[in-house]
């Protein structure tokens, strides 16, 4: 994957991250929070930090001491 493209869809990812997070926090102040709807946002959320994580593994080369 080209340096340029990973980094703008770290960008995307780290939005998309966020916003997650916003939302989340905006069902469990609701009155009668939607359990399911809040562990599926999660769930959407940890495969989202993966894939930062793996695509940021991509861009920091391994240095070898």
């Amino acid at each position: 994957m080209d340096i340029t493209l990973a980094r703008a869809r770290i960008d995307i990812l780290r939005v998309e991250h966020r916003d997650l997070d916003d939302a989340i926090a905006a069902l469990l102040q609701s009155n009668t929070p939607d359990q399911l709807q809040i562990a599926r946002l999660k769930k959407r959320k940890l495969r989202l930090r993966d894939e930062l994580a793996e695509l940021e593994d991509r861009l920091i080369p391994d240095i070898i001491a």
